[in-house]
């Protein structure tokens, strides 16, 4: 079992910044690749970012690029996203997941976090 918490969201305006962290315990042993998605009621869960274990992969969603940077601590088996030039279109709910393959689906990722709001108001 794994457990992942998200921390660090909330409520800014446009153009602002905002770093998202999430820290994983348990039997993390497999699960190389950490990741962000996002999920705006009625719509499909979205893919954001993802790192492996050593940092050599990393992978962006297009919308994402340039404006969002993850990376990780694995001293503290945290991940982080950090956000710049955020957009309204960036408001919704930012999950943290883990995996055992580098991969953008949803379906690849085994455990979750229970999510961290980011709202961003024009």
């Amino acid at each position: 079992q794994v457990q992942l918490v998200e921390s660090g969201g909330g409520l800014v305006q446009a153009g602002d910044s905002l770093r998202l962290s999430c820290t994983a315990s348990g039997r993390i042993f497999s699960y190389y690749v950490m990741g962000w998605f996002r999920q705006v009621p009625g719509k499909e869960r979205e893919f954001v970012a993802a790192i492996n274990l050593s940092r050599s992969y990393t992978s962006y969603a297009d919308s994402m690029k340039g404006r969002f940077t993850i990376s990780r601590d694995n001293a503290k088996n945290t991940v982080y996203l950090q956000m710049n030039s955020l957009k309204p279109e960036d408001t919704a709910v930012y999950y943290c997941a883990v995996a055992t393959v580098r991969s953008s689906r949803s379906e690849d990722y085994r455990y979750w976090g229970q999510g961290t709001q980011v709202t961003v108001s024009s």
